[in-house]
């Protein structure tokens, strides 16, 4: 049984992944939470506890771009676990994110695209 300290909010979105300010791979945020988020991507050239930056645009918002820092806590052939712990994130734009991801989590039920836990 998986046990965890917030709510995992599921979703879809896609990003931009960046190891030392340099776009290295895309991606979508299939489910997130104010701790963390999982990212669905066929990159691999990361390490456990590494840092990495994800960019991306809320479609509906008047904001650009936004970024978040993040730690890999784990990896998988189905992407990256990322950790919000010990790194520096404005948590106005997480809590964006998350209200984002909820509001049309019902869009991604209905085209089938949710990942399966």
């Amino acid at each position: 049984m998986e046990h965890r300290l917030s709510k995992r909010v599921e979703g879809e979105l896609p990003i931009l992944v960046y190891k030392r300010g340099m776009p290295v791979a895309t991606g979508k945020i299939q489910d997130a939470s104010k701790r963390g988020l999982f990212v669905a991507t066929e990159f691999t050239n990361v390490r456990i506890n590494q840092t990495i930056q994800l960019s991306f645009r809320l479609p509906d918002h008047r904001q650009g771009h936004q970024t978040l820092t993040a730690h890999v806590a784990r990896r998988s052939d189905d992407g990256l676990g990322l950790d919000f712990d010990g790194v520096d994130n404005d948590a106005h734009v997480i809590a964006e994110l998350l209200i984002w991801l909820d509001n049309h989590a019902s869009e991604a039920a209905i085209t089938g695209r949710h990942r399966i836990h």
